[in-house]
């Protein structure tokens, strides 16, 4: 009688687990459709309208068969470049801060509590903060604006990637080091940051991948631009905002370099996401 209930139990949670299982593939399945469908329209679309002059060119005025992309790509690694470059070591230091100095006390909690809304926070958000803080003030878009709205996405990701990267290096390397009398601020760079080194540029990477698509915190502070320009202190094209408003338009010339932006931007993403795995593996 005993061995019977035990094999209803039994057959119960197997039906159980099937039924699960099921539901899982069952949900993977309509991901991933979606998503081949998706990069199938990318690339059928995106590929078809690159060129050299898409690289070359700067964006076309409405009804113009001729143009391309190239003060729009510039815009974009200007502020993208610009923004990891100020973010990243800011994000570096905070989360060296909260593993190595801040394991313990009342500050720390509330520099994780914070990073966590600025990490969950609409892109929006920060720029309008952004436009608020530098655009309003100056009377004017302005690259640097775009920059900086960039660098506060990038920030909390950082941190909390470093954080944790650093909080898996195991304490007995630290230990030896003391032991050795190594003081404090040369066995977080010599032991820590150099152990945990491959899984804090996987951060960065991925912030970087991170900000390379965002488009709202740009129209409200670098705005747009037709033409080339390098001055960071004036209206700056981004990739992202001229997909935004080609992709909204009439003329189909600009539809094809929006389909061409996209593939672009895609391609960009997919390779720095390989990279920062890369790391990963290459750090396991």
């Amino acid at each position: 009688m005993l061995d019977d209930k035990k094999l209803k139990i039994y057959a119960g949670r197997r039906r159980r687990n099937a039924l699960a299982l099921c539901l899982s593939l069952a949900a993977m399945g309509i991901g991933v459709f979606w998503l081949m469908w998706i990069l199938w329209d990318v690339v059928r679309l995106g590929a078809g309208g690159l060129s050299l002059a898409v690289f070359t060119e700067m964006t076309p005025p409405p009804m113009s068969a001729n143009g391309g992309l190239a003060n729009a790509i510039m815009g974009s690694a200007s502020m993208v470049l610009l923004a990891i470059l100020a973010a990243a070591p800011v994000g570096i230091l905070v989360g060296v801060y909260l593993c190595e100095y801040g394991r313990r006390g009342s500050f720390p909690v509330i520099v994780r509590f914070l990073n966590d809304i600025l990490l969950s926070a609409p892109s929006i958000v920060i720029g309008l903060f952004i436009y608020a803080l530098l655009v309003k003030p100056f009377k004017g878009f302005s690259g640097w604006a775009g920059a900086a709205a960039l660098a506060l996405i990038v920030i909390p990701i950082v941190v909390r990637t470093t954080e944790n990267m650093l909080q898996l290096v195991p304490d007995s390397l630290r230990e030896a080091a003391y032991a050795l009398g190594a003081p404090k601020w040369k066995v977080v760079l010599m032991v820590s940051l150099r152990a945990a080194r491959a899984g804090v540029l996987t951060g960065g990477l991925l912030a970087l991948a991170r900000i390379s698509g965002e488009t709202a915190p740009l129209l409200l502070t670098a705005l747009s631009n037709l033409f080339w320009n390098s001055n960071m202190s004036e209206p700056m094209a981004s990739l992202p905002v001229t997909i935004f408003r080609f992709a909204m338009s009439p003329f189909p010339s600009w539809q094809r370099l929006a389909w061409a932006g996209i593939f672009l931007l895609m391609i960009a993403v997919l390779l720095l996401n390989v990279l920062a795995r890369t790391f990963m593996r290459h750090k396991s």
